[in-house]
């Protein structure tokens, strides 16, 4: 049964070894400055509970602290299935695909970084996911969850994007956000290439014009909630 408590623990040292926690954003493109501007936002935002669990679960918060803790929810999510991939590698994966599959994980957990970073004081704790469904010692097990979890961040970055402020920083936040859902569309195409040569851009996940599908964050949490073991208080998911 494979359940982690702090996934971040389970890394091992090769993982992003000459990247700190103080330079995420720089190495997202953006300025040190940002840092501070995303801090303070974060804080102007404090939920009243700081976050702790309720009777409903873990409140992700309100504003652009709530679209930022679901953010952050669905990349420790992506982050702890790779780092067991890498940890456990299925029978008879290739050297080319474990060197891929270790930079996925690296880049799951430069995005979950990025939102712990930003988000500060008001970050929800980190998550205790359940993968006991995901057999990671057969292939298809492996590439259909790893399937499964690009196509749906790819629609919930797609889908969150609405939520997210007018304001100075939260454009910077949506600037942000699409930077990561075009590294995690990548992340989408190897991984059903890899399971049907040719089917990275399927009409089950881009419609007649061309677009990728959006998914609401309540929707997105319905299929994720499988893995993730942590409660979380669904009011306070962006709508």
């Amino acid at each position: 049964m494979h359940i982690l408590k702090n996934p971040s623990q389970e890394e091992g040292k090769e993982v992003m070894p000459n990247l700190q926690r103080r330079n995420f954003l720089k190495y997202l493109g953006m300025g040190s400055a940002l840092v501070t501007a995303a801090t303070m936002a974060a804080s102007c935002h404090k939920d009243d509970d700081n976050n702790n669990m309720g009777g409903n679960g873990v409140s992700l918060g309100t504003g652009d602290v709530a679209v930022l803790n679901y953010a952050y929810a669905l990349e420790q999510l992506e982050a702890a299935f790779y780092t067991q991939v890498v940890l456990t590698p299925y029978a008879g994966i290739s050297d080319t695909e474990l060197d891929f599959f270790k930079d996925i994980r690296n880049h799951e957990i430069g995005h979950r970084e990025f939102f712990k970073a930003a988000l500060a004081a008001n970050a929800i704790a980190g998550l205790e996911v359940n993968f006991s469904s995901i057999d990671f010692t057969k292939r298809d097990s492996v590439l259909a969850t790893a399937k499964a979890f690009e196509d749906l961040g790819v629609s919930a970055y797609n889908g969150a994007g609405q939520y997210i402020s007018s304001s100075a920083t939260g454009l910077v936040y949506l600037g942000l956000a699409g930077k990561i859902v075009s590294v995690e569309a990548r992340h989408a195409a190897y991984i059903r290439d890899l399971i049907t040569p040719g089917s990275f851009a399927d009409s089950d996940v881009i419609d007649a014009n061309g677009l990728d599908k959006a998914r609401a964050p309540i929707d997105v949490y319905n299929i994720a909630k499988t893995y993730i073991k942590t409660k979380i208080d669904t009011n306070t998911l962006p709508k």
